[in-house]
């Protein structure tokens, strides 16, 4: 966004002016601030203050010299007290009112020149009643850009770095009750041998009936994605998300095309990249045609039998072009459907305002199918993560 300065640029130059009073500022706070100015879009000079402070200073003794640097950077004068509302400072004079810097006072950083900070409000970008206007705060990260735009329409830098942005993503299926009880406080069965073997301390009477509950374990994950030709826009980037899952929560990870491949193994490890050219490696159908049914057919009859399936959250990424039986589509989507917790289906193409679901695949899969996402972007992503631990 030309003209529109930038808000990393101006917590870079608020947080050399605090090296410059003494107070230390770590990469992490700088970032914190950031963030915190992303998600809280302060609208008034005092907001700012407010959440800039909670940031960058970690003690009492740091407030005079963050007052310090706060009011030169926004208002081009030095008034510390009158940024808390105390009421023993003394009352500005019309050109400091206007932001122009009193005789004597410092208006500028040491060995700066007297342009604004780019990426903070000065004095002439506040209205009358002091609120920040809209241009100012309006400034979005490259992350926000970013996190709107669809995956195919990404050159290779941003799509690398679109895919470390995903690699941040933490996946939490639901939690259910196992069928295996441990010790547990306010348990619903009691533990007749531990009961019985404490109560070999009281001569033989139980003094307390220990309980035993219900282990509790998040669901199993299963992520199948679509790495067919068509699909190829979005399949590297989801890549990114198979791998974060079955290395954060286990999950069980197949590609397809003309034929089903499990990943699992192959995405197991701590090197992304190392994990990427096995996965490459291990699906010679990259980029192939579709044949959803047929993929989908050899899961249930291969894994689902195993019981890979039940009550699982299942996710299929695909756009739902075949090449195939579309019925068999929708019985095995249905077979699958019956087995499973959830069945999620991220198709991309979804995003669009004149999508149908009027492919042979897509539509034969809707009716069974627990909830219809687009997962185009970072955004939509983000969605299918909330939808992934619903």
């Amino acid at each position: 966004m030309d003209g529109v300065p930038d808000l990393a640029a101006g917590a870079a130059v608020l947080a050399a002016a605090l090296r410059e009073e003494g107070v230390e500022v770590t990469p992490e706070r700088s970032a914190r601030l950031v963030g915190a100015v992303i998600l809280r879009r302060p609208r008034t000079r005092d907001q700012l203050y407010v959440t800039a402070r909670a940031c960058v200073v970690t003690g009492r003794a740091q407030l005079p010299a963050f007052d310090r640097a706060f009011a030169r950077l926004l208002d081009g004068v030095w008034d510390p007290a009158d940024s808390r509302g105390d009421p023993s400072n003394p009352e500005l004079d019309a050109d400091q009112r206007a932001g122009r810097p009193a005789p004597g006072a410092r208006s500028q950083p040491r060995g700066g020149d007297a342009s604004p900070p780019q990426g903070w409000a000065p004095a002439a970008s506040r209205t009358a009643d002091g609120e920040l206007r809209d241009e100012v705060l309006a400034a979005a990260s490259t992350t926000e850009r970013l996190g709107e735009r669809s995956f195919s329409s990404l050159d290779p830098g941003e799509l690398a770095r679109v895919r470390a942005l995903i690699a941040a993503f933490r996946l939490a299926p639901p939690l259910r009750r196992s069928h295996r009880r441990r010790p547990a406080r306010g348990g619903d069965r009691v533990d007749l041998r531990r009961t019985v073997r404490a109560s070999l301390r009281t001569g033989g009477e139980p003094a307390e009936l220990l309980m035993r509950g219900r282990v509790v374990r998040p669901r199993r994950l299963v992520l199948l994605l679509d790495v067919s030709g068509s699909m190829e826009p979005y399949s590297r980037a989801f890549l990114h998300l198979l791998q974060g899952a079955v290395a954060g929560t286990h999950a069980e990870a197949f590609v397809f095309a003309t034929r089903l491949t499990r990943l699992t193994r192959a995405l197991t490890g701590r090197n992304p990249e190392a994990a990427f050219q096995r996965a490459a490696a291990s699906a010679p159908d990259w980029s192939g045609g579709t044949r959803i049914g047929e993929a989908l057919a050899a899961f249930n009859r291969e894994y689902g039998r195993r019981g890979m399936s039940h009550g699982a959250v299942v996710v299929i990424v695909s756009d739902g072009w075949e090449t195939g039986d579309p019925d068999l589509v929708g019985r095995e989507v249905q077979r699958l459907a019956r087995h499973a917790h959830r069945l999620l289906w991220v198709n991309p193409r979804a995003q669009d305002p004149r999508f149908a679901p009027l492919t042979g695949g897509m539509a034969a899969a809707l009716p069974h199918v627990d909830r219809l996402l687009s997962g185009h972007s970072l955004d939509a992503l983000a969605d299918v993560v909330e939808a992934i631990a619903a």
